[in-house]
């Protein structure tokens, strides 16, 4: 197998990476064959994938777009994949290029190309780090360097917290991130469900055994599960949504039924 020049020495490119399939779904062309051939077992159970990663995509930028609103001047990714089209920063740091942005992600692949996309960025950088380890991401000198969390943030969990087993305690590492925020931030959250899932159930459980052969589990939650990510802030309106219903840019845009599979969400910090 042939090493792409854009491939970080040392790591293994004959396993697939979730960032790297979610990249194949985007588009994108940052993914190696054995990305975009789980990607495809995983699309013969449920192929509206692409669409769903894109709804998350596009709610992604307006819930960035409404942190700016609400004067927002500091982004926090966590999980944060590999960087495409649109992504947090050029949504932030549009027509305001001193808005800061801390990209977080475990996979190398995705901290090195968002490093590169970066370059000459004074206000923007990547680090690694796992949501399972909040305090070693609020302590990195990355975001010492870049963000001051006596000062609101947008914390982002974007198509994160379902790779987040229930045993690595997903609750308690969002609520220490939430505590070391200041008033007036805002939590981010997309997450996979079951609930609106044009396919029988059987199809669904095919699709995430795609994932747990890839030691990487995914989890779909319930929306009161969902909900619970939320303790300690106050949901914004319209509340925990289907992606394409959280402030739509065009309302009814999105007819495609996958596109409504799984919830995002907005909520403040009082």
């Amino acid at each position: 197998m042939e090493r792409p020049a854009w491939a970080p020495p040392g790591i293994d490119i004959s396993v697939p990476s979730v960032s790297r399939i979610y990249d194949y779904y985007l588009g994108g062309s940052h993914n190696f064959e054995v990305d975009r051939d789980a990607a495809r077992r995983a699309m013969e159970f449920l192929p509206g994938l692409p669409v769903i990663t894109k709804a998350n995509r596009a709610f992604m930028r307006r819930a960035v777009k409404f942190a700016r609103t609400e004067g927002i001047t500091q982004f926090l990714d966590i999980g944060c994949g590999i960087p495409s089209f649109g992504n947090v920063h050029e949504v932030a740091q549009d027509g305001s290029p001193m808005n800061r942005v801390l990209y977080v992600d475990h996979d190398p692949v995705a901290v090195e190309h968002s490093q590169a996309v970066l370059d000459g960025n004074a206000y923007a950088s990547a680090t690694s780090g796992d949501l399972r380890e909040p305090r070693k991401i609020l302590d990195s000198p990355e975001a010492a360097g870049l963000l001051d969390l006596e000062r609101p943030v947008a914390l982002l969990l974007v198509a994160v917290l379902h790779f987040v087993q229930d045993e690595d305690e997903p609750y308690r590492a969002v609520a220490e991130l939430r505590d070391a925020l200041a008033p007036g931030s805002l939590l981010v959250v997309t997450h996979a469900s079951p609930h609106g899932v044009p396919e029988p159930p059987e199809r669904v459980e095919g699709m995430t055994g795609v994932y747990r052969s890839l030691g990487n589990p995914l989890v779909m939650r319930a929306r009161e599960e969902i909900t619970r990510f939320f303790d300690g802030f106050t949901l914004v309106a319209p509340g925990l949504v289907a992606m394409p219903d959280w402030r739509p840019d065009q309302p009814d845009a999105q007819e495609d039924p996958y596109a409504f599979v799984g919830f995002g969400g907005v909520g403040r910090k009082p």
